[in-house]
C-alpha cells in the first residue's frame, strides 16, 4: 500500500497536552483501518517555533520521536536534552515533553507502539 501526502488525515491541536501553540499532525498510517501491527500512531508532527507538546506519559506504550528537521528541547523523565535532525528518543512509561526551540519548523516522526500486554493510555 502506498500513500501520497494529500491522502494523509491531518489534524491540528492547540496547546497539545498542556503545551504551547499548535501542533499539526499528519497521520501517515491509520492503525485501526490500514495497519495490522500493534501501533497507535504513525505520524509526522509539525511544530512552529515556540510550540510544544506538554509533559505526559504513555502507560503500556512506547513512543519514538525521530527528529526530521529543526531543533527540539526534550524532557525524558527529568533528563533534558537538545535534539537535532537525525536524533531520536524512545520513551516508555516515562514522562516526556518536546518543544521547538529553533527558528525553523520542527518536524518529528512519531510512532506509538503498544506493549505486548495490550494495556494503553491515550
Amino acid at each position: 500500500m502506498m500513500k501520497k501526502p494529500e491522502q494523509f488525515r491531518v489534524e491540528t491541536r492547540e496547546e497539545m497536552r498542556g503545551g504551547q501553540g499548535r501542533v499539526r499532525i499528519e497521520h501517515l498510517w491509520e492503525p485501526e483501518t490500514e495497519m495490522k501491527s500493534a501501533n497507535r500512531m504513525v505520524s509526522r508532527l509539525i511544530l512552529e517555533p515556540g510550540s510544544s507538546i506538554g509533559a505526559h506519559r504513555h502507560e503500556g506504550e512506547d513512543e519514538i520521536f525521530y527528529i526530521l528537521r529543526g531543533t527540539a528541547q526534550v524532557d525524558d523523565d527529568g533528563e533534558n536534552a537538545v535534539l537535532n535532525a537525525g536524533d531520536t528518543i524512545l520513551t516508555g512509561n516515562a514522562g516526556h515533553s518536546i518543544k521547538n526551540i529553533g527558528n525553523d519548523t520542527l518536524e518529528v516522526l512519531a510512532i506509538i507502539t503498544l506493549h505486548q500486554n495490550g494495556t494503553t493510555t491515550k
